[in-house]
């Protein structure tokens, strides 16, 4: 194994050993050593994080700063950097999402304990934590209105495969079993910010998740074994039967899962609810080529502006926005769910000013789920606990609202979500959020470092400090006229410097009064003043010095108790911030069908697809915007093939709307089993529990796909794949090679998806011989879009009508993108002859070059632009104006 291959060479590489370090630099080597390979250590040294070696000139690199040196080791420069600590953070997102990890090393005591073991003794430092990009919790480093997730991909010898995910930021944790050929899709849905792979899946993973940060793990961390014994320990269960039915392949990859965020977190236990497993096909199955073409979150361009997401959000919190995109990403296959779903639904759309009153409310509820899993990790402050505290106590106002409401039967979900986030049940819960909102301030600070965050009366003691701390000249002064009239001395002053601290001056006149006096100090004599000290002087003094960090302290034993206590709660809390969600979304969908005109679907366990005046949501939101209309079609399909076709073959010009038809359908799906409405007039929809897609062109450079090879793949994936309860939309397959070799495919897919997969389809195609298809497959049918010419002119209805298109339009098309004149005219000509000979190579074999046909040059003005130009409008009679147009006819048909 060559030096670049090899990690542990690599690193000796990178970091020399401690031998001949100074104790600083051979305690950061140490650290070094304990953090993982791939990571940079930011190693605190007291208000800088500091980088040195391989790690200094990386980072230096990334983040764009300057690269120094401090001191030497083995005879050669330390390359160093460093990151302000007040600012970490920012630094820290750049490189996360540059791919980087951090481990960061901790100072573990203050740097006056460390000096009391000698003047050069080393400040003890550890690694408190490393930073990945899948264990992210900080609301700086994370996008609120997308989920974060870690996943693990477990593949046993058995062929057995398993995916377990956690979102640290939220404490979820679940798995599910991976069916054979599913990975890819189910890899989609998760979408993960980083995968954990055994060694030798590494190069798998990152081929089958491009823009996940993939982190190999040793074959070991993927023992089922080893796994079921650590989920037990870690949940403290003598059995995982209470949590559900796990297969070997699922503990496989919640071990490895647990072990990775504990590495991560020093030690520490992850901070997660009980691992859930979700039974393989509880979800849609979409693959990735689907998502990446139906732009369900990100258009291709990758940004979440005009996809459907963007399009139909009205939610009003983070937590209820990252709900719907994993309703989204992720549609139920569940009849039950999604009819609850759409019950919520329903009663918010029918209930306009309770559903206003709930999404009022829910503004104030920030994001509880993250603001908990911070707390739990140690890495909450005091606004993170008052955060929760409200959003906990706007879930007991919703409950007020409701039971004022004169519907006050809520259906299922809607009222399961409100006992959720009700405190009647809870008096644990009600007394912490009690104590939170009367212990903290209306506006605390971000860190509990920054102290101040107690309300004044909660703790008496804290009162006391804060009073001698601010107050403190005002008991000077009460201690000076106390002097003054003991003494009988009223030009007795009580001053206070950096030697004496706080000391009595009087004028050395006035000396004698307290010479010798009980409790007179005498501390100094001056030319023209004496200095004396008292004992409860010399209190106050330690007293004040010290209030300041007696203060922060206790105020941060308080923050620690509120703290403890919300952990021990965190179930009922994690429950609350799920219901808040529910009812976010479920308002906020009622919202978005209201402002649409969306309709309730009904999912059954039918083969029926029965769309009445359907219509694309991002488009229709794109033409609101600009006052135009969306025209709405109509779509019907039936996988026994009786009621309708199963697969219809979808024809008609360029840009008269195909795709947008096709798409529009497929979106349609993915609402309705999301459980949110569909933009038509009516909707059945019976169960889909695949969507394929194969709409656009596009190549993948990469992995040394062609544009063609790109689409052969994804069309192959299909027709593999396809079952009966699938959805597959598919557009212009065999374009990308020669005709007939284009043509020769798309026929055999249609004929495969018709009799093999037997599956619901709509195939566009330009390949009209296709249309053929119709009369000899059973459950096959024509549809086409309407175009109409109208004064020379090629006019798009985007109207769809049964049967197929009269022709293709597409010279027509061509001309309309600009063609030379020249071109257009050789094109009719070979189009002509081509449609009037049953043999298209006889055809062309007389037919005269481009050269020999192009008579005049392309820029001459034809005789009716002649005589136009020749014409003065205003001198014509109207019978001569007459006698022009006859002309002017006669020279038209004469080019013609």
């Amino acid at each position: 194994m060559s030096e670049a291959q090899d990690p542990k060479r690599m690193m000796e590489r990178a970091f020399p050993t401690s031998d001949g370090a100074t104790p600083m630099m051979a305690q950061f080597l140490e650290l070094r050593g304990q953090a993982p390979l791939d990571a940079l250590l930011f190693y605190r040294m007291g208000d800088f994080y500091e980088l040195f070696f391989d790690d200094a000139v990386r980072a230096a690199e990334a983040l764009d700063i300057a690269l120094t040196k401090r001191g030497e080791h083995q005879g050669e420069p330390i390359p160093m950097c460093g990151v302000p600590v007040h600012n970490a953070q920012a630094y820290l997102s750049r490189l996360i999402k540059a791919g980087f990890k951090v481990a960061v090393g901790e100072q573990m005591e203050d740097p006056a304990e460390a000096k009391k073991r000698g003047a050069k003794s080393v400040v003890k430092r550890a690694i408190t934590r490393i930073v990945t990009p899948g264990t992210l919790t900080e609301d700086d480093l994370l996008d609120a209105r997308s989920a974060n997730r870690i996943a693990a991909l477990a593949r046993l010898a058995t062929g057995e495969a398993a995916l377990a995910w956690a979102d640290v930021s939220e404490g979820v944790f679940q798995s599910s079993a991976v069916p054979e050929g599913a990975l890819e899709a189910e890899l989609a849905a998760l979408n993960p910010a980083e995968l954990l792979v055994a060694d030798e899946d590494a190069r798998l993973a990152s081929a089958l998740c491009p823009a996940s940060t993939v982190t190999p793990r040793v074959r070991a961390k993927f023992d089922a074994a080893s796994g079921e014994r650590r989920l037990k320990q870690r949940f403290e269960v003598a059995s995982l039967d209470s949590f559900g039915d796990f297969t070997r392949a699922e503990i496989a990859a919640l071990g490895c899962l647990l072990d990775y965020l504990e590495l991560t977190q020093a030690g520490a236990p992850a901070k997660l609810s009980a691992p859930r497993s979700m039974a393989a096909g509880a979800a849609m199955a979409i693959d990735p080529a689907a998502r990446v073409s139906l732009e369900i979150d990100r258009t291709m361009a990758g940004s979440r502006k005009g996809s459907l997401i963007d399009a139909i959000d009205r939610t009003v919190t983070a937590p209820g926005a990252r709900l719907l995109a994993e309703r989204l990403a992720r549609p139920s296959t569940d009849l039950d769910a999604i009819g609850a779903r759409h019950d919520a639904v329903a009663f918010f759309l029918e209930t306009r000013e309770l559903r206003e009153q709930v999404r009022a409310r829910l503004k104030s509820a920030g994001d509880p789920a993250r603001a908990l899993s911070r707390l739990c990790l140690n890495r909450g402050g005091p606004r993170d606990l008052l955060q929760l505290a409200r959003a906990l106590r706007e879930g007991e106002r919703l409950n007020a609202d409701f039971a004022r409401s004169p519907r006050s039967r809520p259906p299922v979900l809607v009222a399961s979500q409100l006992e959720a986030v009700s405190l009647a049940a809870r008096p644990g819960l009600a007394a912490l959020v009690q104590d939170v909102e009367r212990a903290l301030v209306d506006e605390p600070p971000l860190l509990t470092r920054d102290g101040g965050f107690v309300r004044p009366g909660w703790a008496p003691g804290l009162d006391e400090l804060r009073k001698l701390k601010d107050e403190s000249r005002r008991v000077v002064a009460g201690l000076q006229k106390t002097y003054a009239d003991q003494s009988g001395v009223a030009s007795l002053k009580v001053k206070h410097n950096n030697v004496l601290g706080y000391f009595i001056e009087v004028s050395a006149k006035n000396a004698d009064a307290l010479m010798g006096v009980e409790p007179f100090i005498h501390r100094q004599t001056m030319a023209n003043a004496v200095r004396f000290s008292t004992p409860e002087l010399g209190e106050l003094e330690a007293k004040i010095a010290s209030a300041g960090e007696r203060a922060i302290a206790l105020e941060l034993e308080i923050f620690e108790e509120l703290r403890a206590r919300v952990e021990a709660l965190s179930d009922s809390v994690r429950a609350a911030a799920q219901g808040l969600a529910e009812l976010d979304l479920a308002s906020a969908a009622a919202q978005w069908a209201e402002e649409a005109g969306a309709c309730r679907p009904r999912v059954d366990d039918s083969g029926a697809f029965e769309i009445e005046a359907g219509r694309h949501p991002v488009v229709e939101a794109a033409l609101r915007r600009q006052a135009e209309r969306f025209t709405p079609n109509a779509c019907r399909l039936d996988a026994s093939g009786e009621a309708a076709a199963r697969l219809l073959l979808v024809t008609g010009p360029n840009m008269a709307g195909k795709s947008t038809f096709l798409r529009q359908n497929a979106l349609i799906a993915i609402l309705a089993q999301a459980g949110l409405f569909v933009p038509a007039a009516s909707a059945r929809i019976g169960l889909v529990d695949r969507l394929f897609s194969r709409v656009g062109a596009a190549d993948d450079l990469a992995r040394g796909r062609s544009t063609f090879m790109a689409e052969m793949i994804e069309t192959a994936a299909i027709l593999n794949q396809a079952g009966p309860r699938a959805l597959v939309i598919l557009d212009e397959i065999g374009r990308g090679t020669s005709t007939y070799d284009g043509l020769s495919i798309a026929w055999a897919a249609v004929e495969h998806l018709h009799a093999v997969n037997r599956c619901r389809a709509l195939f566009a195609t330009h390949y009209h011989e296709l249309t053929r298809l119709a009369d000899e497959l059973e459950a096959c049918g024509n549809v086409s879009l309407k175009a109409r010419e109208w004064k020379g002119e090629l006019v798009f209805l985007h109207e769809v009508q049964p049967g197929p298109a009269d022709r293709s339009y597409g010279v027509e098309v061509a001309r309309r993108a600009g063609l030379p004149a020249a071109a257009v005219k050789r094109a009719k000509e070979i189009l002509k002859r081509l449609e009037s000979d049953d043999t298209p190579a006889a055809a062309l074999s007389d037919l005269p070059l481009f050269s020999a046909v192009q008579a005049e040059p392309e820029s001459r003005p034809s005789a009716v632009e002649e005589r136009l130009k020749a014409i003065d409008p205003d001198g014509l009679s109207p019978r001569e104006a007459h006698e022009l147009l006859y002309v002017l006819k006669g020279l038209v048909a004469k080019d013609g």
